[in-house]
């Protein structure tokens, strides 16, 4: 009983006639004896026709349960056109580094929230397995990290949706994450950064305000001179990029810049296999 409360992820298929006409409640037919549910949002169903409607889950969070509704449309917002393209660097040290220079700090949720998630972790394991302190502790914490993965989620849409909404064109890396979290030293710090988070709205704000997203190779952005092209190798812990030609400036902006110059060089990958991926 336990694993199903704190495990259950249900997917319902949508029965057509499940929603009230008021759309204020649904009614489950399935197998699960769920009933009619009540329900809370700040949503307004009724700008949706039925047939949009393709498939609803149910889903338990540490806050309670949620609907979600799997809805056909297509959205496109049309805002002015910029003439801007600019280059991003993502780093821990740093959330991204633009090609003009400018830094947006790394929030660090986890880090920020580390203490709490500590003591909430300590009172699970102090409570008797099986007991109900025990249950209420575990909805504690993982209130806890809840909390902290709708703050990054928060954090990657308004700095992307700003991203795509400033720029025509947006140069970012085609980092492979799930290798580079395999290094266990910069592991905690590479997830709570969220890059691949930030990466996925990048390429979905591009679809709906029509703007061009480009993900090119990372390799040697960083090493080479963004004004020569000589590669100067240089340690992480080595943050000004200094080259025989005389160009000196922040190493991850020298990198922005390098990353602009091959994204607007590319003529084949505009975008990811992300959205491929769903669209086949």
């Amino acid at each position: 009983m336990e694993l199903v409360y704190s495990l259950l992820l249900l997917y319902l298929t949508f029965v057509r006639n499940a929603i009230a006409e008021d759309r204020k409640s649904i009614t489950f037919t399935d197998k699960c004896d769920l009933g009619k549910l009540k329900l809370k949002g700040t949503r307004d169903l009724n700008f949706y026709q039925p047939d949009q409607i393709k498939r609803i889950r149910l889903i338990k969070r540490a806050d309670g349960y949620y609907v979600q509704f799997c809805i056909q449309v297509d959205r496109v917002e049309l805002v002015p056109m910029t003439g801007k393209t600019i280059g991003l660097d993502v780093g821990l040290k740093e959330f991204y580094t633009d090609s003009y220079g400018e830094m947006v700090p790394n929030p660090r949720f986890l880090r920020r929230g580390e203490a709490r998630l500590k003591r909430a972790q300590r009172l699970v394991s102090r409570k008797v397995k099986g007991g109900l302190n025990r249950r209420k502790a575990r909805v504690i914490l993982g209130k806890r990290h809840l909390k902290i993965s709708r703050q990054r989620k928060d954090h990657a849409i308004k700095l992307a949706r700003c991203v795509i909404t400033s720029n025509d064109v947006v140069v970012y890396e085609d980092l492979k994450v799930s290798n580079m979290v395999k290094n266990h030293c910069l592991a905690k710090s590479i997830s709570d950064a969220s890059w691949y988070q930030f990466r996925m709205f990048l390429e979905y704000f591009g679809k709906v305000f029509g703007r061009i997203t480009i993900a090119v190779n990372p390799a040697y952005t960083s090493q080479e001179c963004s004004s020569c092209g000589f590669v100067v190798k240089k340690s992480l812990s080595t943050r000004t990029h200094i080259c025989q030609c005389g160009c000196e400036m922040d190493r991850d902006h020298n990198a922005a810049i390098n990353i602009l110059n091959r994204g607007i060089s590319t003529t084949g990958h505009v975008g990811t296999s992300i959205f491929e991926i769903v669209n086949a």
